[in-house]
């Protein structure tokens, strides 16, 4: 019988779950804050069902013999070294759905309180000044509320706002026509949603593309009055800016949830009487504690009993049997998606992955889900093997998966083409002896490339003279080449190079390519490989 640990507080029922199943358990709440008890123990244990107080650090790991999961009841795990655990072989399984309708409605929540000043208000009629005239809000009715970030949790506020009677616009670059007709939102770009949103509210992860989405430069495209609530990551909203924003009424009144810096303490924006700040409490409901709590149990003794991997960070899908055959396609497939995720910048209707050759006999759905998880990745941030698929469904996109056993000129060949409303992207790729994976072709255009960490794409008119001064270019600009792939329809025609560059490029290099005569488009692009 498998037994496992649980070193915080979980419910009874979840602990139930665990005995129901067949798993031996012992709730133990107060070992995650004792370190040494907990390192005296932890060899005991198959499993461990942890929140936020247990600190699964390199020291536990090693000392936890037995280990073989770790299951996180809610969605960070800062408090567990992935890194250890993999490499140890210990899967670690979180749970990100359970605190979406919590943190949709703290949303909602907060719009309100800000609509009507509700918190100063309060304050005021505590202090016995009864100041009615002062408090003049707003109504919510009829008012355009603007989605950034239209996933799970922003789609719930936009149902939850639709029944206040309010219009949602939303931009979201993986939301599909069709999904937007389903939720009952118009899709609009950025810059639409700042001018004609009266709210605006963030429902996004904090990754590059997103990192302070809401600045000075944004701020001044929004209606004068407009109110702002996050209750998705500090960082995505310049706090500076925000605060001059309010300073000179541009911002009515901002509601947040989280903050650059967490435990936010002497933050500026507390000072402002047009603010309202809650200390990320948008997952905290006994509702969604209860049942991240149950699904962790339930996670973990599936795995235990079973060996199914559910919303795994570090582990996919595939049988110790499976995994020296599948583990470079797996590799393949999530760099080939990598590279077309980093490309497409419109909303992504559907994805077909096509496996030609040896690779179509094997089990395909690792693969498809390692894609996918490069293809969502670099919008989404958060994202694992486990979890893109869902993702990929709960945003309209259709996935479609070709097997072709008849070999091609490769012993086996990995083709995925992302559809979206403007066009469809291909790149195709081949597992060479030794299991290393190369790019193959490109939007039709054949080509070998090894993939490298920081890497330069470009496309332009295949004009005599161009190689040349993007060549003098990189030069000037000091990035050295490590390898220079061409490739080409034909003469005059679309051309594509693909340089490996030992340095990544930041955006004004990139600005300076995009200018040489006869670009069409220059991309950085990073991979882990």
């Amino acid at each position: 019988m498998p037994k496992v640990l649980v070193s915080d507080k979980l419910s009874p029922t979840a602990v139930q779950i665990f005995k129901d199943n067949g798993v031996e358990v012992d709730y133990l709440p107060d070992v995650g804050k004792d370190k040494e008890k907990l390192l005296e123990i932890i060899g005991e244990y198959d499993g461990l069902a942890i929140r936020s107080a247990t600190k699964v650090t390199e020291k536990v790991i090693a000392a936890a013999t037995k280990l073989k999961v770790i299951g996180r009841a809610g969605i960070g795990v800062d408090n567990v070294d992935i890194p250890a655990a993999t490499a140890k072989g210990i899967i670690v399984m979180n749970t990100p759905f359970g605190n979406s309708i919590t943190t949709a409605e703290h949303a909602i929540s907060m719009m309100l309180a800000l609509a009507r000043q509700i918190p100063e208000a309060d304050a005021s009629t505590r202090a016995s000044k009864w100041e009615k005239n002062r408090f003049m809000g707003v109504e919510v009715t009829n008012k355009t509320l603007g989605l950034i970030g239209a996933g799970n949790i922003g789609s719930i506020v936009a149902d939850r706002a639709q029944g206040l009677k309010m219009k949602v616009i939303a931009y979201d670059p993986f939301l599909t026509a069709d999904r937007a007709i389903d939720l009952g939102v118009e899709k609009v770009e950025l810059d639409d949603l700042l001018a004609r949103a009266d709210f605006i509210t963030l429902h996004t992860p904090l990754i590059d593309a997103t990192r302070n989405i809401i600045d000075g430069a944004a701020i001044s495209k929004m209606k004068d009055g407009v109110r702002i609530i996050n209750c998705a990551r500090g960082g995505l909203i310049d706090e500076v800016a925000l605060k001059e924003g309010l300073e000179n009424g541009k911002v009515a009144g901002a509601a947040l949830d989280v903050f650059l810096e967490e435990p936010a303490k002497g933050n500026p924006l507390f000072d402002m009487p047009n603010v309202i700040c809650t200390p990320h409490l948008g997952a905290s409901t006994t509702e969604a504690q209860e049942n991240v709590a149950l699904q962790v149990a339930e996670q973990i003794s599936a795995y235990l009993n079973t060996g199914e991997v559910i919303n795994a960070l570090n582990f996919p899908s595939i049988s110790a049997e499976e995994a020296p055959i599948l583990t470079p396609f797996v590799k393949l497939a999530e760099l080939l998606g990598s590279f077309a995720g980093q490309l497409t910048e419109t909303a992504i209707s559907g994805v077909r992955i096509t496996f030609e050759g040896e690779v179509a006999a094997l089990n395909t759905k690792p693969m498809v889900a390692a894609a996918l998880n490069g293809v969502l990745k670099p919008l989404l941030g958060d994202v694992n093997m486990v979890s893109a698929p869902v993702l990929a469904k709960d945003r309209g996109i259709a996935v479609e998966t070709v097997s072709r056993e008849e070999q091609t000129i490769y012993d086996n060949l990995i083709r995925l083409t992302v559809i979206t409303e403007r066009q469809e992207r291909s790149v195709a790729g081949t597992v060479f002896g030794g299991g290393s994976p190369r790019i193959v072709g490109i939007k039709g255009i054949t080509m070998e490339a090894e993939l490298t960490p920081n890497m330069l794409y470009v496309t332009n008119e295949d004009k005599p003279g161009f190689i040349g001064r993007l060549g003098t270019l990189l030069g000037q600009l000091d990035i050295n080449i490590a390898n220079f792939n061409l490739g080409r329809l034909e003469q005059g025609k679309d051309a594509i190079a693909l340089l490996a560059i030992d340095q990544m490029l930041d955006d004004s290099q990139i600005e300076q390519i995009a200018r040489l005569e006869g670009v069409v488009q220059a991309k950085a692009l990073k991979f882990t490989v």
